[in-house]
């Protein structure tokens, strides 16, 4: 079993050492996660995609069913900012509460699945599958470093996964799909005295703007989901006071929910635009699809009981923000996330984890990493 002592020490270790991201440079907590594995009797293997980014990967279980599960937790955090009422990287621990940079997001939950899986090698537990654990790097910037060239280079393969990065034990089943794009109108330029004799692409702009936010949009409801969004995040036109504006660029950021086409949401923004102007440019900069797994999954059920079975509430939900359980779709990988960190606490000042949930949340996942089945 899990204990609560060591929980505490572990993740004090891992707030003391520095992954900020920017500036991006893992490689102390990676090699800290790989010695702690090896001295298990674990093989770590370290895969790294730019210098001082690396991605750590271990096994444990049995191979004989042919079938594996993943467990990923990242190792970097956000800069830890100023203004903070203890020192960010000492792990102070007041209270019920463990302070510093990272200690929600997601050092909680690096240092439960540690301690899990020493747990598990002690007991010698007889998995009766596949345990594969990556703790990985550039979470916070996108995954360019981790996560994504993992899966996409073949190197992590899993026939279902766990994302440890959610707070207050959320079993996350549904994520909002993210777009991000930029329009670039054109206009005619002339002095400011005679607008009449220009084109403003501000105010053709701010004409397509206000389309937008008054559309009622279509989509197919979503109970773990709230309606989908649009923010207009950037704009900028025009070199002059007195110069009718001959430019203007402008920023979106669309939320959408699953069932709904990401080519259909750039359809009708084109349309949109025609209304007011012939003469702009759409560059689409990302675009994450959204995701969903039915709550009758294998993932879902199995983690609810372990949740249950220690006497912890269980929350099915949604995400409306990115996370990274989208990458799994395109490889097939059904996946679920959640994690033991505070809600509403993650990249704040004065982050902190809680002890009780550190501990409540190692038992739980110990005891669905050891009844895990695998059932369709």
């Amino acid at each position: 079993m899990v204990n609560k002592h060591s929980l505490v020490k572990l993740l004090q270790q891992l707030i003391q050492i520095n992954s900020e991201n920017p500036p991006g440079n893992e490689t102390k907590i990676a090699l800290f996660v790989k010695h702690y594995l090896e001295n298990l009797g674990l093989k770590a293997r370290v895969y790294e995609f730019k210098k001082n980014r690396p991605n750590i990967l271990a096994e444990f279980g049995s191979k004989k069913s042919g079938k594996s599960l993943l467990i990923t937790p990242h190792l970097d955090t956000v800069p830890a900012g100023i203004g903070w009422k203890t020192d960010p990287f000492s792990g102070k621990v007041i209270g019920d509460k463990i302070y510093g940079v990272g200690a929600t997001d997601c050092k909680v939950n690096l240092a439960a699945s540690l301690e899990v899986i020493k747990s598990l090698v002690a007991k010698k537990a007889g998995l009766d599958y596949n345990l594969i654990f990556a703790a990985t790097a550039d979470e916070e910037s996108g995954s360019a470093l981790g996560l994504i060239p993992l899966l996409s280079k073949g190197i992590l393969k899993a026939d279902a996964a766990v994302v440890l990065d959610a707070d207050d034990f959320d079993i996350v089943v549904a994520q909002k799909g993210l777009m991000h794009l930029k329009v670039k109108i054109k206009g005619k330029r002339a002095h400011g005295a005679y607008p009449d004799r220009g084109v403003n692409a501000i105010d053709i702009a701010a004409k397509i703007i206000n389309d937008l936010k008054h559309q009622k949009q279509v989509f197919l409801r979503n109970k773990h989901l709230k309606p989908p969004t649009i923010n207009v995040g950037v704009i900028r036109g025009g070199d002059k006071v007195n110069i009718v504006a001959d430019w203007c660029d402008f920023e979106l950021d669309f939320r959408f929910l699953p069932q709904t086409s990401a080519s259909e949401l750039v359809k009708n923004l084109r349309l949109t635009i025609k209304k007011y102007t012939n003469k702009f440019k759409i560059e689409i900069d990302s675009i994450q699809q959204p995701y969903l797994i039915g709550e009758q999954h294998s993932l879902v059920r199995q983690m609810c009981l372990a949740m249950q079975v220690n006497k912890i509430p269980v929350r099915i939900k949604g995400s409306e923000g990115a996370t990274v359980i989208t990458f799994f779709q395109h490889q097939g990988i059904p996946a679920i996330a959640t994690g033991f960190g505070e809600g509403g606490c993650a990249h704040s000042i004065n982050e902190y984890a809680r002890v009780d949930n550190l501990y409540k949340g190692s038992l739980a996942l110990e005891q669905f990493l050891k009844e895990w089945k695998w059932k369709v």
